[in-house]
């Protein structure tokens, strides 16, 4: 593949990913990768432990859930859309001394199937439901009240889920744990959001009722 792909700090990722990526916020980031050419930065991958404890037993039981850890942005500039699955794929083999369980979505809110993951051989566990989480004007709905009048819709998200060893062993192991039923790739259409345009949350008033 053209241009060259190094290990970048947490301050060259973000400067990247704010302005750019849908979600508008800042992850939690451990590793974290940047695809250059002519020394232009044009793509960044970065991974990190997700915040939910749950989700990280929830993937191969709680003995496993130190490995889990998500790739939580992918994001690249205008016009380069080719060979992106091998940068992910340069990305996943550079941390695989780790032995790590990786977990992915793709947001249906967003209109992403999550095709750069089937390219790259993620194992599909389905998608999550669609719900309601607290509704924070300007932060996370972690830090929400249950007396807010209003609520946000958490879109479903397809769930990808990747072995990230060199081990035979290690990956048999945590293939014969994995708690979700592995799944047909989903074949929707994909769309393409415009870069610099962040995901506008639905809010709704808070009846008692699921979404």
């Amino acid at each position: 593949m053209s241009g060259h792909i190094k290990t970048i700090d947490y301050k060259t990722a973000i400067s990247f990913l704010l302005p750019l990526h849908y979600s508008g916020r800042k992850p939690q980031i451990k590793w974290a990768f940047g695809w250059y050419f002519d020394d232009v930065l044009s793509a960044v991958c970065t991974f990190g432990k997700p915040a939910s404890n749950t989700l990280c037993d929830g993937i191969c039981g709680k003995e496993l859930s130190g490995s889990v850890y998500e790739l939580n942005r992918l994001c690249r500039i205008d016009g380069l859309k080719n060979q992106l699955s091998e940068f992910v794929s340069h990305c996943l083999r550079a941390i695989s001394d780790n032995n790590l369980i990786i977990v992915s979505y793709a947001d249906t809110g967003m209109n992403h199937s999550g095709y750069i993951y089937q390219a790259c051989n993620f194992i599909y566990t389905g998608c999550t439901k669609q719900r309601l989480e607290f509704h924070v004007d300007g932060g996370h709905s972690r830090h929400g009240s249950k007396d807010s009048e209003f609520r946000k819709i958490r879109t479903s998200k397809h769930r990808y889920v990747y072995f990230a060893t060199a081990s035979k062993r290690i990956r048999k192991q945590y293939k014969s744990e994995l708690r979700y039923k592995q799944e047909r790739y989903p074949k929707e259409e994909n769309a393409n959001y415009v870069l610099g345009n962040y995901m506008k949350p639905t809010i709704v008033k808070y009846t008692g009722k699921k979404a």
